[in-house]
């Protein structure tokens, strides 16, 4: 399996430390298996409500700070879907019928016609966020990590608070045992987004591993 690529888009928004982490995961994932248990990179549910209207960047600067105020995990939770609705407008219906197509490749269990589907809409539009974040998603359930953490990188740069590509970096890096980094990055997830699932636990897990516990 190929895992080299590029970091240095990355490594503006990660620390140096981190940047070179990654690079060396392209090295180290070669050997590493996933147990079964593992769950998949986070991705936007089956069900959204649609876009809200209005400028696209004021609506999702105003969800992202409703999502840093939620009161409780059901209101986040519906902060959450509607930014998932935004990252999920392409503006090109061909990406749209792309991305219909990639849904039903990836029900079929069929990754490399969903990965095939995913690069066409990536040529189409290059700044689509999302579709580099799904690829991310079919190359991490098939244990490429090297490929995975490449378009998690295109995500990150794109959108930095990108809190799904954000947790998928942390499970990547835990799983090849770099759990220091892998740390780093999920509390960057839980400031961005406070009542992410189950990364609170996996935060004070990895804490007492990488800091020990507090005395």
């Amino acid at each position: 399996m190929r895992c080299r690529f590029p970091i240095y888009g990355l490594a503006i928004l990660l620390s140096p430390a981190l940047a070179l982490s990654m690079a060396q995961v392209s090295v180290r994932a070669q050997s590493v298996e996933t147990p079964d248990a593992v769950d998949k990179l986070p991705n936007a549910p089956d069900k959204l409500p649609k876009p809200p209207k209005g400028d696209r960047s004021h609506n999702i600067e105003f969800l992202f700070e409703a999502l840093k105020a939620a009161p409780d995990e059901e209101s986040a939770k519906l902060v959450e879907n509607r930014i998932w609705a935004l990252w999920l407008v392409s503006g090109s219906d061909t990406a749209d019928l792309l991305m219909t197509r990639v849904k039903t490749a990836i029900d079929a269990k069929d990754s490399d016609l969903a990965i095939q589907l995913l690069t066409s809409i990536i040529e189409i539009k290059p700044d689509y966020t999302e579709a580099w974040n799904r690829r991310a998603t079919v190359y991490f359930a098939n244990k490429d990590y090297g490929r995975a953490m490449a378009d998690l990188r295109q995500v990150l740069t794109r959108e930095p608070r990108h809190f799904g590509a954000l947790t998928g970096l942390g499970m990547i890096l835990q799983e090849v045992g770099d759990d220091k980094h892998a740390l780093e990055v999920f509390r960057r997830a839980l400031a961005v987004h406070p009542r992410l699932q189950k990364i609170p636990d996996v935060v004070k897990s990895l804490t007492e591993k990488v800091e020990g516990r507090d005395i």
